[in-house]
C-alpha cells in the first residue's frame, strides 16, 4: 500500500512561504513588485526549492496565481543562491532570466518557454562560466529578435512571423558544460556552428531537429555519452558518425512512428554495427522504428526455456554479441518488443504493463506524443485485465497530466486511465495522500481542459471516490467545477447528468456550513434554469435542491426569490405522472415550509389548493402525500390568523390531512433519510393544530418502528421522548395522537 507519511517540515513550509509571499519571504514594493526582506538570506538548497516548487504550483496547481516579479526575489546573490532551476511553459519570460542574472547557475532547464527570445540568449552568457548542464528543450522562440525593436508592444506574444532569426550566436565562453538539450529547435537554427565552442560535451540532445551532415559531432567521440536523436530523420552517413562516438553510453535514435514519413529502416547490421562499435552501451532505444528484415530467432527456438536477459540466448540475433545486458532497451511500437528473451534489464514496448510503465516513465517529460499512446494502452490494460502495478501507474499518470495540462491526448487518455486504477477493486492498496493527489489533478483537468470527453471522464473518476468524505478537503473548487458544467449554455447531456448526482452526493451528508456556501456559489440559483425535459438532470436537480435546503434558511430564501415556486408548478402541470420528481420536489417545500419568515409566501389559494391536492397522491407509495402533509403541517402549525386565503377553507383542508394520515400503512418503509428530528418535534408541544400534531407524532411512530437502530437513539438524543409524554396529558390533543405517543 502506499504510504500515508506526512510532508517534511521543508515541503510545508516551502508551500505556505509561496502561497504567502508578500506576509513571508518578501514584501511589496508601490504594491506590485516583490522585494526580499533585508534580513533574509538562502542557502543553494532553499532558493532551489522556492524556484523549482513555484515552477510546480504554478504549472499544476490550477488555484495558485504566479506573481510577476517573484524572479526579483532572488536577484541579489549576496543574499540568494540559485544553483539547479528547472523552468517550464509560459511562466518564464525574458525578463525573469534577466532577474537572476547576477546568479552562478550550474544546471538551468528551460522546457517550453516559448515566450522566450533572442533576450533571453544575452542572459544566458551571464551564466556561461558556471553553467554545466543546460536545456532548451521546446524553447522554439529563443533564436529570435524583433526585426523592429520598437515595432511591436512589449506584452505581445513572441511570433516569428515578425521576428528575425539570430544566427551569429554560439556557445563560446560556456567552458564548463558538459549536457545540453536543443530538443524541438527549429530546423534553422544552425547547429553546428552554434556547438562548435564546447570541447567536452558528455550529452546532446538533438530530438527533432533535422541534421543532414552530422559529421560536426565527431569532435565529441572522446567525450560524448549520450546522444539523443529522436525524430531525425536518419541515413547511413548518420550511423557511420554514430559507431564513431565510441563512448556513448545511451543511444537514442527512436522515432514517432505516426509523425511523418522517414525513409530510413532499421537493419540487422545496423544492429549489429551499434554492439561491435560501441561497447560501453548501456541504453538503446530503436522506439517506433520498422525493421527491415528479420533480426530475430524462429519461433520454436524462442519457446524453448524460461525468459533469459543473457545476451547469449537474446531473441535478437545482433544483441547476442553484447557482453552484458542492457540497463534500458527502448522497443516501443517496434515489432522487437513482443519477443521472449530480450537482453535488457528494462524495456518499454507495448506487449505487457510492465513495458507500457518503462515507456510512460521515459517518455513522459518531452514526448507527449509517444506517452499519450502508452497510457491509451495503459489504460486498456485496467480496463481488460488487473493492473499488477497500480501505485506505480497511478503516480505516473498523475505525473503526465501534471506536466502535459494543455495537451488534449494526454488529458484524454490520463482521466480515462485514472476512471479505472481509482475503482473499487483497487481501493484498499490507495493511500490517502495518493487519492487526494487523484482528486487534484482531476480537478486542474476540469478546469484547465473544458473538452468534453476530459470533463466526463473528470467527473466518472471523482464518481469513484467517497463523496462527501474524501472530497471534502477541495470542497469549494469542486462544487465550483460542476456548476459551471451545470451552466445551462453548456448542453452536453451525459455530463450535466454526471454533475448533478455529484452536486446532490456532495450536499446530503455536510454540515448546513457547506450547504450555505454551495447555495451562494449558485446551485439554487442554476438549477431551475435546467433543461425543461424531466431527464435524470432534472431529477437529480430537485433532489439536490431538497438536501441543500434542508435546515438551511437561506437557501431556501433563494429558492423562493429565484422563481422557485413557478418553476414547481410548471414541472408539477407539465409531468404530471413522474413520482420521484414530484417527491423531491415536495421534500424540498417540506424544508422550505419549515422556515417561519418564508410560510407567509406559501399562504397563496394556488399553493395551498396544490398541496392539498397531493394529499390524495399515490406516488411513490406515501412519500408525496406524506411531503405535502408535511407542508401543510408547519403552514397550519402559524394558527387560524396565519390563514390568509379564503378558498380553500382552513377546516377543509385540515379534514383531508386527517383523512390523508389515516390512509398511511403505519409500516411503509421510508425513501427518506433525517439527519434530525427537530423541525418535527416542534410541532409535537401544540395545541393550535392538533393535526399538524398527529402529522409529526405519525412521523416518528413510522420511523422508529421500522427502523429502531437508526432513529430511536436520535428520538432520544434529541429530547423526544418527554415531548411525546407530555402528548399522552395534553388535553388538546387527539385521542389517536395520544396512543400513538403511548
Amino acid at each position: 500500500m502506499a504510504s500515508d507519511t506526512p510532508e517534511s517540515l521543508m515541503a510545508l513550509c516551502t508551500d505556505f512561504c509561496l502561497r504567502n509571499l508578500d506576509g513571508t519571504l518578501g514584501y511589496l514594493l508601490d504594491k506590485e513588485t516583490l522585494r526580499l526582506h533585508p534580513d533574509i538570506f538562502l542557502p543553494s538548497e532553499i532558493c532551489d526549492r522556492l524556484v523549482n516548487e513555484y515552477v510546480e504550483l504554478v504549472n499544476a496547481a490550477c488555484n495558485f496565481k504566479p506573481h510577476e516579479s517573484f524572479f526579483s526575489l532572488f536577484s541579489d546573490p549576496r543574499s540568494t543562491r540559485l544553483t539547479r532551476i528547472h523552468l517550464r511553459e509560459d511562466l518564464v519570460q525574458d525578463q525573469d532570466l534577466e532577474a537572476i542574472r547576477k546568479q552562478d547557475l550550474v544546471e538551468l532547464y528551460l522546457t517550453n518557454c516559448e515566450k522566450l527570445s533572442a533576450k533571453s540568449l544575452q542572459t544566458l552568457r551571464s551564466f556561461s562560466h558556471t553553467l554545466v548542464s543546460l536545456s532548451l528543450f521546446g524553447c522554439t522562440n529563443i533564436f529570435y529578435e524583433e526585426e523592429n525593436p520598437g515595432g511591436c508592444e512589449d506584452e505581445c506574444l513572441v511570433n516569428p512571423t515578425c521576428q528575425v532569426l539570430v544566427k551569429d550566436f554560439t556557445f563560446e565562453g560556456f567552458s564548463r558544460l558538459r549536457f545540453l538539450n536543443l530538443g524541438r529547435m527549429i530546423d534553422w537554427v544552425p547547429v553546428e556552428s552554434l556547438l562548435r565552442p564546447l570541447n567536452s560535451l558528455a550529452a546532446l540532445d538533438l530530438s527533432g531537429i533535422q541534421i543532414s551532415d552530422a559529421a560536426f559531432l565527431t569532435q565529441w567521440k572522446d567525450s560524448l555519452v549520450s546522444l539523443v536523436l529522436y525524430n531525425m530523420d536518419l541515413s547511413d552517413d548518420h550511423i557511420r558518425v554514430i559507431v564513431q562516438l565510441h563512448k556513448l553510453r545511451h543511444l537514442d535514435i527512436s522515432r514517432d512512428r505516426l509523425s511523418s514519413y522517414y525513409k530510413f529502416k532499421l537493419t540487422r547490421e545496423v544492429l549489429s554495427l551499434f554492439v561491435q562499435k560501441l561497447g560501453n552501451l548501456m541504453s538503446l532505444d530503436i522506439s517506433g522504428h520498422m525493421i527491415l528484415e528479420n533480426c530475430s530467432i524462429s519461433k520454436m527456438e524462442e519457446e524453448s526455456g524460461q525468459t533469459s536477459i543473457e545476451p547469449s540466448k537474446s531473441s535478437i540475433i545482433p544483441f547476442r554479441a553484447l557482453k552484458r545486458p542492457l540497463q534500458f532497451l527502448g522497443l516501443f511500437e517496434n515489432s522487437l518488443c513482443r519477443l521472449t528473451h530480450i537482453p535488457a534489464y528494462k524495456v518499454s514496448g507495448d506487449k505487457n504493463e510492465e513495458q507500457v510503465l518503462n515507456a510512460i516513465e521515459a517518455y513522459t517529460e518531452h514526448r507527449p506524443e509517444i506517452t499519450s499512446r502508452a497510457i491509451n494502452l495503459l489504460f486498456d490494460i485496467a480496463r481488460i485485465e488487473r493492473c499488477n502495478q497500480l501505485l506505480r501507474a497511478l503516480k505516473l499518470v498523475i505525473t503526465a497530466l501534471k506536466c502535459h495540462k494543455y495537451d488534449r491526448n494526454i488529458q484524454v487518455t490520463g482521466s480515462a486511465a485514472l476512471f479505472y486504477l481509482t475503482n473499487s477493486e483497487y481501493r484498499s492498496e490507495q493511500s490517502v495522500k495518493l487519492r487526494r493527489q487523484v482528486i487534484q489533478v482531476v480537478l486542474n483537468g476540469m478546469e484547465s481542459y473544458q473538452e468534453v470527453t476530459v470533463q466526463r471522464n473528470c467527473c466518472l473518476t471523482l464518481c469513484n471516490f467517497s463523496i462527501p468524505e474524501e472530497l471534502e478537503f477541495q470542497y469549494r473548487r469542486v462544487n465550483e467545477l460542476l456548476l459551471s458544467i451545470l451552466n445551462p449554455t453548456r448542453q452536453d447531456e451525459s455530463i450535466q447528468r454526471i454533475a448533478v448526482h455529484l452536486c446532490n452526493a456532495l450536499v446530503c451528508q455536510v454540515d448546513n456550513d457547506h450547504k450555505e456556501a454551495v447555495g451562494k456559489m449558485g446551485f439554487v440559483v442554476l438549477s431551475p434554469a435546467l433543461p425543461s425535459q424531466c431527464d435524470q438532470v432534472m431529477e437529480f436537480s430537485w433532489s439536490a435542491l431538497w438536501n441543500i435546503t434542508d435546515e438551511t434558511p437561506d437557501n431556501c430564501k433563494m429558492f423562493l426569490n429565484f422563481n422557485g415556486m413557478k418553476l414547481f408548478l410548471d414541472c408539477l402541470k407539465e409531468f404530471p405522472e413522474k413520482q420521484e420528481l414530484h417527491r423531491n420536489m415536495l421534500g424540498l417545500l417540506g424544508n422550505v415550509a419549515e422556515v417561519k419568515e418564508l410560510r407567509p409566501q406559501l399562504m397563496t389559494s394556488q399553493f395551498i389548493s396544490v398541496f392539498s391536492n397531493l394529499l390524495e397522491s399515490k406516488a411513490d407509495g406515501i412519500e408525496v402525500s406524506y411531503n405535502a402533509c408535511g407542508v401543510l403541517s408547519h403552514i397550519m402549525f402559524d394558527g387560524p390568523e396565519a390563514w390568509g386565503v379564503c378558498e380553500p377553507q382552513r377546516k377543509e383542508v385540515e379534514e383531508r390531512m386527517w383523512a390523508a394520515i389515516q390512509s398511511w400503512d403505519i409500516n411503509s418503509r421510508r425513501n427518506i433519510n433525517y439527519r434530525s428530528f427537530e423541525p418535527i418535534l416542534r410541532l409535537l408541544p401544540q395545541g393550535i393544530s392538533p393535526v399538524s400534531q398527529h402529522w409529526a407524532t405519525w412521523a416518528l411512530y413510522n420511523l422508529v418502528s421500522v427502523y429502531p437502530d437508526k432513529y430511536c437513539p436520535l428520538l432520544i438524543k434529541e429530547g423526544g421522548m418527554p415531548l411525546l409524554k407530555d402528548i399522552i396529558k395534553m388535553a388538546t390533543a387527539r385521542q389517536e395522537t395520544k396512543e400513538m405517543a403511548r
